[in-house]
């Protein structure tokens, strides 16, 4: 047995018993995965300058190990140079890559938490101080490709931790998919009681993740 299949098997992921395997990733949902890990993958302490996030090169290696075909799935900010830089990349990287221009929401911060916490710009009216949250919402684009692409794959796996995929989990389980469900924090039992696997992103942090420096404010 080699690395991989080790790897696959401690997580669960057998070939024979999942067929093909289709993976639908969320990356809006993704993205904020490990934001608020204070430890790294191999379990030190990451200094109050480091963050960890998802690389693209890492999660696109662990994929290929299971699945035959990746959909990507992501914003665009037009006016952010890293949104554009990712999502090239996304587009170099995976079978399919699906965006659309992100609508930005005006958030005002009601106390003095709020404010501490935060790592956005921060903007200023007559009503207070506030930030821009990015929203870029997927669900409806990968309900339509989980279907329409039903009779290319035995098992349907997705890369999110919103309850919102609760009713296609259970619209492919009723046609005979499999589901697997790799998710991180919270996860409502609306979804995560319909899936035949399970996998909490933390069992996998340390094949998806890497270290980066904060940016500075």
């Amino acid at each position: 047995m080699n690395l991989s299949e080790f790897k696959l098997k401690s997580l669960g992921i057998d070939k024979e018993k999942f067929g093909e395997i289709y993976t639908f990733i969320d990356f809006g949902n993704v993205d904020y995965w490990f934001e608020r890990d204070t430890r790294d993958f191999d379990d030190n302490n990451l200094s109050a300058g480091q963050k960890l996030i998802v690389d693209l090169d890492k999660l696109t290696f662990f994929l290929k190990l299971f699945s035959e075909h990746k959909r990507f799935y992501f914003g665009l900010d037009p006016q952010n140079n890293k949104s554009l830089h990712l999502n090239i990349k996304a587009k170099s990287l995976f079978d399919k890559s699906i965006t659309k221009p992100i609508q930005k929401i005006k958030h005002y911060l009601k106390n003095d938490a709020e404010l501490k916490n935060n790592t956005r710009s921060l903007c200023e009216d007559l009503r207070g101080q506030y930030i821009y949250i990015p929203k870029c919402n997927f669900d409806v684009e990968v309900c339509v490709d989980a279907i329409r692409l039903l009779e290319k794959y035995d098992t349907f796996c997705l890369l999110s931790s919103d309850a919102d995929f609760a009713a296609l989990a259970e619209f492919l389980k009723r046609r005979g998919k499999k589901f697997i469900l790799i998710s991180a924090g919270y996860v409502s039992h609306w979804l995560k009681d319909k899936a035949d696997l399970n996998i909490n992103a933390q069992k996998i942090k340390k094949d998806i993740v890497v270290i980066k420096q904060k940016p500075r404010l």
